[in-house]
């Protein structure tokens, strides 16, 4: 018998008695009540929300957009610059985020951290329109990349602003 039949043969025998792997699924997910979702809406100076009850909650990721109901699946996302639209059976609230963390738990649990949320509504678009061309201004005639670099977001985040008070961003 050759090394390589003596080598292989013990190996082919174990493979077909050993499990070598299973495929794992999900376990059923444990519903909250009435299938709502549970919202907790941090920044590091306050706590906008609290274990409030919504049925679905819209934001912008990095990776797209994302609606997120009870039951989804588990799931850490990096947001965007943008609004997040809470959807409740009472209405609808929105908030702008510069950027931030979701990180929804297989629990029906949703924790939104970011660095800074103000509502929709509380925002000018005159001055958010004046700040944008103040920002795209300097972008262009900044002498140094750091400047130019910061002038940049700012515009990206004036521009993601403006969108979302002119209705074409949820």
């Amino acid at each position: 018998m050759s090394f390589i039949t003596r080598t292989l043969k013990p190996a082919a025998s174990l493979a077909r008695t050993t499990r070598l792997a299973t495929r794992l699924y999900a376990s059923e997910a444990t519903g909250t009540s009435a299938g709502k979702l549970i919202v907790n809406f941090a920044l590091p100076h306050a706590a906008l929300m609290k274990g409030t009850e919504v049925n679905q909650v819209d934001m912008s990721a990095v990776s797209g957009d994302l609606g997120v109901l009870a039951d989804h699946v588990p799931t850490i996302e990096q947001l965007k610059p943008g609004v997040i639209d809470f959807i409740s059976d009472s209405g609808s609230q929105k908030y702008f985020v510069s950027g931030g963390f979701a990180i929804m738990n297989p629990n029906s649990v949703l924790n939104i951290n970011a660095v800074e949320a103000f509502k929709l509504e509380d925002i000018d678009p005159q001055a958010v329109a004046a700040n944008l061309s103040e920002s795209q201004r300097l972008a262009t005639s900044a002498k140094d990349n750091v400047t130019k670099e910061a002038a940049a977001i700012e515009v990206e985040l004036y521009e993601s602003l403006q969108s979302a008070l002119s209705g074409k961003a949820k």
